[in-house]
């Protein structure tokens, strides 16, 4: 075996920064969202459900990103077989991400600081769309409003 030691010349250092709106619509918010009902009835309607920024049957139509919930216990998805009620899409989303980030699957999620901690048995999921940004997020670019709306 055979190696080559490096040269200055094989070394490429740039400072040149790659930026881009997040969304493929080239503004810096999204103000109009679509799902698509062929996915929401199909197989991977129970896992998730893509937005896109305009219709999904238009020909421009891309993904921005994929939403999904995730619950410890399975809740708030049908079964996928009604004699094991406890084993759900909910559950193998909350099983997934707890792989992924926790990289463990005993291990429980925990939201807040301090004295104001709770466990968090289920959450919602915003996967951005890869394609949408390129070397990273600028931290505290992208902003969530979030409406609660109660029905009595």
């Amino acid at each position: 075996m055979s190696f080559k030691r490096l040269d200055a010349e094989d070394f490429v250092v740039s400072s040149d920064s790659i930026t881009s709106t997040l969304w493929s619509t080239d503004t810096p918010t999204i103000t109009e969202f679509y799902t698509s009902s062929t996915q929401e009835a199909g197989s991977s309607g129970d896992f998730y459900l893509s937005v896109y920024q305009t219709s999904s049957v238009l020909d421009n139509a891309a993904v921005q990103f994929d939403i999904a919930y995730a619950d410890v216990g399975g809740s708030g998805s049908t079964a996928y077989n009604p004699l094991i009620p406890a084993n759900t899409p909910s559950k193998t989303i909350y099983g997934q991400y707890r792989s992924l980030i926790l990289e463990d699957e005993n291990a429980n999620f925990f939201f807040g600081t301090d004295t104001n901690v709770i466990t968090g048995s289920n959450f919602w999921v915003l996967s951005l769309e890869r394609a949408r940004y390129k070397e990273s997020l600028f931290p505290g670019s992208l902003n969530l409003p979030i409406w609660i709306i109660r029905y009595n």
